[in-house]
């Protein structure tokens, strides 16, 4: 049987898997001369290449771009927003949590904009960051379906050990881009990604059919938009700029925040004070009366004198800073959305991005803070980090997770770690030392 991963033909896919990782290796070590880069397509070689030219990390996570509302309000304002039931219906049929696949939209840039599929598939691809919002272009994270069929604007498949990135090589995919039917721009590209059966001959047919009928409906839909009689514009009262804010307080004592309108953008450290007031707010959207406020910051309601007297000093440094985020009275409240870093780290974890959430995760919520509030979002957010990782995360990840302070002195985790490790890994030494000292203390 010939393999569609290698030139050879009459080779086996396994053998050839493993000629393709051998290749990868020699490549990797600079050796791009070797004779059994031969055996990788040239499709694939050239893709590797111009990885390496963009300095493209060989075990990298890819960059999470967009996030929360700024994801949502993306995503519905894209071209391809009106044509995600007919993905839906071509690519997952019946029953989609269990189709065994996952189908990726993604835009013109390489930013996934809707991962839909397989549950379990999902946890196990998140884990590598093939998430919504993250990038996955050919720059970011070398070869793909996805990246590469953008990069060379063509229907493809990268087949496990193509892939530029050691994480994604146990699996396998299929993409077509999506073109405006009038202009040929490129819109966005549609991907399969599963395992074998996401690179055989029959998923790009329907891949490539897809995409066409994609094209199709955009072109159907615009020509019908076109014979309605023209209705005459609302009139607005005023024009309403669009900002975003955003507070950092993972493993900082002084949160940041970040602040983007009319475009600027602005970044200043915070009181820890206003740190945690913002954050109060952040947490509890509905808003929050004074004396509530007071016992979340305070540990006191009736402190509702002094956290009055704090919120006109935090007012105005945000007249200064950022005016759209100044809070608003009775309740206390925030007049737009304020993104934190912990409630995007809680989006990962909810999506299976366990191996990103763990990047994301530079420490504990504002670490210093006694505020009574704070000290139980904290606890909210590590038992969440904790939890998702010991139920599904690969046994890589949880090796990184115990080296966080939050899982120095976790027993159980390290128990978990050595239970999945093989018996022969050099990783073990190591991890009995760890659990000895931890049970001889105990």
């Amino acid at each position: 049987m010939s393999s569609p991963w290698s030139q050879r033909r009459g080779v086996s896919p396994e053998t050839s898997r493993l000629l393709i990782e051998r290749a990868h290796e020699e490549f990797l070590a600079g050796n791009a001369a070797d004779e059994r880069l031969a055996d990788v397509r040239a499709l694939v070689r050239e893709s590797w290449r111009r990885s390496i030219a963009n300095l493209v990390g060989a075990e990298a996570l890819p960059p999470l771009e967009l996030d929360g509302e700024s994801l949502a309000e993306y995503r519905r304002s894209h071209p391809l927003v009106g044509v995600i039931d007919m993905v839906r219906g071509l690519l997952l049929p019946g029953g989609a949590d269990e189709s065994g696949v996952i189908v990726a939209v993604g835009d013109e840039a390489g930013r996934l904009l809707w991962v839909e599929g397989d549950r379990r598939v999902r946890s196990l691809t998140g884990d590598m960051g093939f998430v919504e919002g993250a990038n996955w272009s050919e720059d970011a994270v070398g070869t793909s379906a996805p990246g590469t069929a953008l990069a060379l604007d063509a229907s493809l498949q990268i087949h496990g050990a193509e892939h530029f990135n050691r994480l994604v090589q146990p699996w396998s995919c299929t993409a077509a881009p999506v073109h405006d039917p009038e202009t040929r721009r490129l819109l966005g590209v549609i991907d399969v990604t599963g395992g074998a059966e996401a690179a055989s001959p029959q998923a790009q047919l329907l891949v490539d059919a897809t995409a066409r009928a994609i094209e199709g409906e955009l072109l159907v839909a615009r020509l019908r938009a076109r014979a309605q009689p023209a209705r005459a514009p609302r009139r607005t009262a005023r024009t309403v700029t669009a900002t975003r804010a955003a507070l950092s307080v993972l493993g900082r004592d002084r949160g940041q925040l970040e602040v983007d309108g009319d475009g600027t953008e602005t970044v200043s450290a915070l009181a820890p004070r206003h740190a945690e007031l913002l954050l109060m707010l952040a947490v509890h959207r509905q808003g929050l009366s004074a004396e509530r406020l007071a016992e979340l910051v305070y540990g006191d309601p009736s402190a509702v004198v002094t956290v009055r007297a704090e919120m006109v000093r935090l007012r105005k440094v945000l007249e200064r800073t950022a005016p759209a985020l100044v809070p608003e009275s009775r309740p206390y409240r925030l007049g737009i959305e304020l993104e934190t870093d912990a409630h995007r780290l809680l989006s990962l974890l909810d999506r299976g991005a366990h191996r990103v959430a763990l990047a994301a995760y530079r420490g504990d919520v504002l670490p210093d803070s006694v505020a009574p509030g704070v000290e139980d979002f904290r606890a909210t957010v590590r038992t969440a980090l904790r939890e998702a990782l010991l139920a599904e995360a690969s046994v890589d990840v949880l090796l990184a997770f115990s080296e966080t302070d939050a899982a120095a002195d976790d027993l159980e985790l390290l128990r978990l770690c050595l239970s999945m490790l093989p018996a022969r890994s050099p990783k073990r030494a190591g991890l009995v030392a760890r659990v000895e000292k931890l049970e001889a203390d105990a």
